[in-house]
């Protein structure tokens, strides 16, 4: 049974602390602390922290308990989201917002570099770049009319990774969701297998 399918059996509920949510779906865990953070539990000196629970965040912020509710489903259909473990995939967002970059730089014809280096406290971090062409050693995918270049010598740990495009109250970017993480840093951008 892999990981995911392990995982997808374990539920988020109310009185699960943030941290105990994000370390438990370590692959998920960009997209559900911005699931969070779009929440309203963000803001820096605030009640809401790692170690509470979600519903004392969110009721120490104001919130209603279908308000409460409303995050811990939100946060289930992320879990209940299937990866495609056989491919590398750009969301329809990810991908009309790279393909709206290329345009305002003149590189309509370009592709997405995706590769990771050593770095931060956990060990590795996501690099996402413009590739003119594939290199001789990349693999090379396409998803949503993006092409996407990788090394293939680091396909085996990024293969079934999801790259997105969240705008949210603490910025926006491109994030990645990669079913073999086993770990990600507090500062959300560094992680391990």
């Amino acid at each position: 049974m892999t990981a995911q399918r392990e995982e997808t059996k374990k539920r988020i509920h109310r009185q699960m602390t943030i941290e105990e949510i994000l370390s438990l779906f370590p692959h998920k865990a960009q997209r559900l602390a911005q699931e969070i953070t779009n929440a309203g539990l963000h803001c820096v000196g605030c009640q809401a922290a790692t170690w509470e629970t979600l519903e004392a965040g969110m009721y120490g912020h104001g919130m209603s308990n279908e308000s409460v509710d409303k995050l811990v489903h939100r946060l289930n259909l992320l879990l209940d989201e299937q990866i495609d473990e056989t491919t590398i995939t750009v969301t329809p967002k990810a991908a009309s917002k790279f393909k709206e970059i290329l345009d305002e730089e003149g590189k309509h014809t370009w592709g997405m570099r995706f590769a990771e280096i050593p770095a931060g406290c956990s060990g590795f971090e996501y690099v996402l770049d413009y590739s003119e062409k594939a290199e001789a050693d990349d693999t090379i995918f396409e998803s949503n009319g993006v092409q996407v270049h990788i090394s293939t010598v680091m396909v085996p740990r990024l293969l079934g990774s999801v790259i997105d495009f969240v705008d949210g109250l603490r910025g926006s970017g491109f994030k990645i969701t990669n079913p073999h993480v086993k770990s990600s840093c507090g500062c959300g951008t560094s992680h391990n297998y």
